[in-house]
């Protein structure tokens, strides 16, 4: 009798992925890449300052330090990758794979993040709170392109610094839900011990704050990279900086084309903190949730989606019996088969062929 006929899948190969590695790993990784970009900011501060002191950099002090800050921190994520034995490069560890929609995803959380700022700015033009002096000498637009420039790496630094490393580890170690709670705690507790410029509801920067990292860890949810976060931070802080000129978190630094100050109400305004500091930003962050839930369904549906492993189990379907009883009654193997023989065509008459 012939073998049953048997329909099975071969089960999925077991994954070598980061749940071969300890929790407790994961979490030290994420407290040693924290510390390190703390570590690194006051570096990076100090060193740019004795090197001003020294080759007097002038306006270009900010950005040298905000590039010795992102080249620090890639040394010491870098280590971090080393030590855990992870074999992926460095630019897809950190969340910065290559991929068509790159420009894209940025495109997409700079206009977030300058849609949030003019949001925040008009309802200061509408109840005249905004004095505004314009500043077109050369010098300016050199300030200015600095300001870019100091902005575009300092936001870059900040993105790989909480979601390119630290951020992921946290994830692999407790969840998506419970990392993002963890570090929405951090930093609470981070701004609560950093002093604000007086006159700053602290409260409410710190309630912006904590929204803002909520914000962002929903990018990193819905891509599973850095591209959108890197645009919304950037775009949020030239906006604010220096397209119309506004404190940013305190600083006046880098208005030069524009300066702005806004004489009115702290729940509008920020005082002297600025955007990030007003009542009326919560509520624009609370509404940019589901705004950007809804622009980003394209990239989660690519991007964070499981792939689809193929699985089953092995299913043997028996032969019905009169098939079985078939095979029990066919010849035996060499024995004589019978030749049917064509007949011999008849011949046609010719009455018939008349007809």
């Amino acid at each position: 009798m012939n073998e049953p006929f048997t329909t099975a899948v071969p089960p999925p190969p077991m994954p070598v992925s980061t749940a071969q590695r300890s929790r407790s790993l994961q979490i030290a990784l994420f407290v040693a890449a924290t510390l390190w970009f703390l570590y690194v900011r006051i570096l990076a501060a100090n060193t740019a300052n004795s090197l001003g002191v020294r080759y007097d950099l002038g306006d270009a002090q900010p950005l040298i330090e905000a590039m010795l800050l992102l080249v620090l921190l890639l040394c010491g994520l870098a280590s971090l990758r080393a030590i855990e034995g992870r074999l992926a490069p460095l630019r897809l560890t950190l969340g910065l794979p290559k991929r068509k929609t790159s420009l894209a995803e940025w495109g997409l959380g700079a206009a977030i993040g300058w849609g949030l700022v003019v949001a925040a700015v008009i309802p200061m033009a509408l109840a005249r709170t905004l004095n505004t002096e314009l500043w077109t000498a050369p010098r300016a637009y050199t300030l200015a392109g600095f300001s870019l420039l100091t902005l575009a790496v300092t936001t870059l630094a900040y993105a790989l610094a909480l979601f390119g490393y630290g951020f992921q580890r946290l994830i692999e170690a407790a969840g998506p839900t419970r990392a993002t709670l963890i570090l929405a705690a951090l930093t609470a507790i981070h701004g609560a011990l950093t002093p604000a410029p007086v006159g700053t509801p602290e409260m409410t920067s710190l309630l912006i704050e904590v929204l803002a990292v909520v914000l962002l860890a929903l990018c990193w949810l819905r891509t599973h990279g850095l591209w959108l976060i890197w645009g919304l931070s950037f775009a949020w802080a030239a906006s604010t900086g220096v397209l119309f000129g506004l404190p940013l978190g305190g600083s006046t630094s880098f208005a030069s084309l524009v300066d702005t100050r806004a004489v009115g109400p702290l729940w509008l305004t920020g005082g002297e903190y600025g955007p990030a500091a007003a009542l009326f930003s919560v509520v624009l962050l609370i509404g940019a949730i589901p705004i950007l839930i809804r622009a980003t369904d394209d990239y989660a549906w690519q991007y964070t989606r499981p792939p689809l492993i193929p699985a089953g189990v092995a299913v043997t379907i028996a032969p019905p019996a009169a098939h079985s009883a078939m095979e029990e009654a066919a010849p035996v193997a060499g024995a004589s088969l019978v030749q049917i023989l064509p007949s011999t065509p008849r011949s046609v008459s010719v009455g018939e062929a008349t007809e």
